[in-house]
């Protein structure tokens, strides 16, 4: 048997590939929209695609499932759990084979048992492996959003990002029932989980990339509680803010995602057309979003004005979902200095449902959106730990703390409003008109795409203290911990 993980880092999201190596079978799970790096993990190992299947309906990522299913002409297999609110709509279609808790199905020789596990998603499966030439007993099970290394998966998402009021406390106990039955599995049964360390889908995942039962029993949180009541308080209890664009995601992800390999590559587009886009948005027209890639550093030093700023980093593509249009077209701007930048950044965005990337600048577009405008490039701010304090002292600054609510909580800046990332541009009408603003979040990741999403909407005093948080009280700031 063959066992290979592929992580997404930026997604924080893991697929699987289980191989029968005598007969040259392979099965996928969760998989997402990078197909090609399935169809080339196969072909390196002599195998061929001919199960690909699916945990649950996925909340944080687009799934590539059915049409790597399509491509490779693999059998597709979907859970049938979970009630008519979480059927796949194009599973019969698509042929799928549904499945059920008890159900079983074959790669070559390795047997795969499909375990009802509701309490993150009703519907959702783990997969128990077994191969069956060297035992009959479980080597692992891929568990999908429900147990990882340290956390077990929040229940609170269909409430809090999908809008299902009401039912995250008897998600809460589903989850509870689900961890007792797997309890049962013996020490050495090896756990593959579907996400890692900065993943939304739980409070406290852990950064290796797997685990035992054994070892979860004396190191997870979850496996010790044998309270239900005390289980369900402690699950729902410090959960981080849950992406809005979560609930899209259900949707894409039940009616079936267009198939990546229908797109059309974007092209580079002229500083007439980069003019012609923001001046439609600064007059209401809504003609798209601009987002800059480029690092904060060389946005902050100079960048066209009205264009947001999310840098191609790990932390890409969560915030591209948390703040990006589905229902607009984007415009990138990239550092073409960069090996594959562009496709790196429409795969990114693919790979969270965003299809419609109609167009790309580079660098080259700064100078000349300057020259053909006559208007200077702006830059943002960064205040030092020292001058903030003095700042802060001297000058009526506005200061907003850009991290999420639990870590406010632990511990703030004096007299910053807590406004998470996430929520800012819903929130633009509680920030003042006529005072300087200063923003900041843990390490300076968030604070920059904050500082650049608010002067995007014309606030011009903008400061960006991007030691953050951590760089304060490391130099021995005041801090206080706000009033729940």
């Amino acid at each position: 048997m063959l066992l290979k993980r592929f992580y997404d880092e930026k997604l924080a999201q893991a697929s699987y590939m289980v191989g029968c190596q005598a007969t040259g079978e392979a099965l996928v799970v969760d998989a997402n929209r990078n197909f090609e790096q399935f169809l080339e993990a196969a072909k390196a190992e002599g195998l061929t695609i001919t199960a690909v299947a699916e945990t649950h309906i996925h909340a944080d990522f687009a799934s590539g499932s059915r049409e790597l299913a399509t491509i490779t002409g693999a059998k597709l297999y979907l859970s049938d759990e979970g009630g008519e609110d979480w059927k796949y709509a194009f599973a019969k279609e698509a042929g799928a084979v549904l499945l059920k808790g008890g159900d079983e199905f074959w790669v070559g020789n390795v047997r795969i048992d499909a375990i009802h596990t509701p309490g993150h998603t009703p519907e959702h499966l783990s997969f128990a492996v077994t191969d069956t030439p060297a035992t009959d007993k479980v080597m692992g099970v891929i568990t999908g959003d429900f147990v990882f290394v340290g956390d077990v998966g929040r229940p609170d998402l269909l409430e809090r990002a999908a809008g299902h009021e009401g039912t995250m406390e008897a998600a809460g106990r589903e989850l509870f029932g689900s961890l007792q039955a797997f309890k049962k599995f013996e020490d050495y049964v090896q756990i593959w989980p579907g996400h890692g360390a900065g993943s939304a889908c739980g409070k406290g995942l852990g950064a290796v990339p797997s685990t035992t039962v054994g070892y979860e029993r004396i190191a997870n949180w979850a496996f010790k509680i044998e309270d239900e009541s005390e289980f369900v308080e402690a699950v729902l209890a410090g959960q981080p803010e849950a992406p809005t664009y979560f609930a899209t995601m259900k949707r894409i992800n039940k009616e079936g995602p267009a198939f990546r390999s229908d797109f059309t590559a974007p092209g580079e587009l002229s500083a007439e057309k980069l003019i012609e886009i923001l001046a439609a948005n600064k007059n209401g027209g809504a003609k798209g979003v601009v987002v800059d890639t480029r690092s904060a550093d060389a946005f902050a030093a100079q960048h066209v004005p009205g264009t947001l700023n999310i840098s191609l980093g790990r932390a890409f593509t969560n915030w591209a979902g948390w703040l990006l249009p589905y229902d607009l077209p984007v415009y990138v701007l990239i550092d073409e200095t960069k090996p594959d930048a562009l496709d790196d950044v429409v795969l990114s965005l693919a790979t969270i449902g965003i299809d419609r990337v109609e167009g790309y600048f580079t660098c080259e577009t700064l100078d000349k959106w300057q020259a053909k405008t006559g208007n200077a490039l702006e830059s943002v701010e960064r205040l030092s730990v020292d001058e903030a304090e003095r700042r802060l002292k001297q000058e009526d600054l506005f200061v907003i703390d850009v991290r999420g609510k639990s870590e406010n909580d632990a511990g703030a800046v004096p007299g910053a409003r807590n406004i998470p990332l996430g929520h800012l541009e819903d929130r633009l009408g509680e920030l003042p008109k006529d005072q300087s603003i200063a923003v900041h979040c843990q390490g300076g990741t968030r604070s920059a795409i904050a500082a650049s999403l608010l002067k995007a909407h014309g606030m011009k005093n903008v400061l960006d203290m991007n030691a953050g948080f951590a760089g304060w009280k490391n130099a021995g700031k005041s801090v206080v911990v706000p009033k729940k």
